[in-house]
């Protein structure tokens, strides 16, 4: 019962969220799935670690693909993307903690700079 209504919650977060949330949203869900990812390894899980950084390049994918280039800041996330999922994928072939730590310290900059962005167009408005 405890688990339908956590799902529940999660699912009604999703839907009533805003562009910018989803973003942030996906953000936090990077982070997630890295960090799984870590503990897996160190507790030798490779198929646990192998599914969760393939989670989080997924995310990545989905963020190089929903850029607008029509603004010339999208050239340079999708260079920090492009970087990112590289990093992932190498992560993953060498089961790596330090390299998925690097990739982790750039989601995380990516999405604490998100944060400041929501926080300054609420300011706008």
């Amino acid at each position: 019962m405890a688990t339908n209504a956590a799902a529940a919650y999660k699912d009604s977060k999703i839907l009533t969220a805003s562009p910018a949330e989803l973003t942030l949203l996906l953000y936090e869900g990077a982070i997630k799935f890295c960090n799984i990812a870590i503990m897996a390894i160190e507790n030798k899980d490779i198929s646990k670690a192998n599914l969760n950084i393939i989670k989080a390049e997924k995310i990545i994918l989905e963020f190089r693909a929903t850029l607008d280039f029509k603004y010339p800041v999208a050239k340079d996330f999708d260079l920090v993307y492009d970087y990112i999922y590289r990093r992932l994928i190498e992560a993953n072939i060498h089961k790596d903690i330090e390299i998925l730590e690097e990739a982790l310290g750039y989601i995380r900059e990516m999405r604490d700079t998100w944060k400041e962005v929501m926080k300054l167009s609420k300011g706008s408005k």
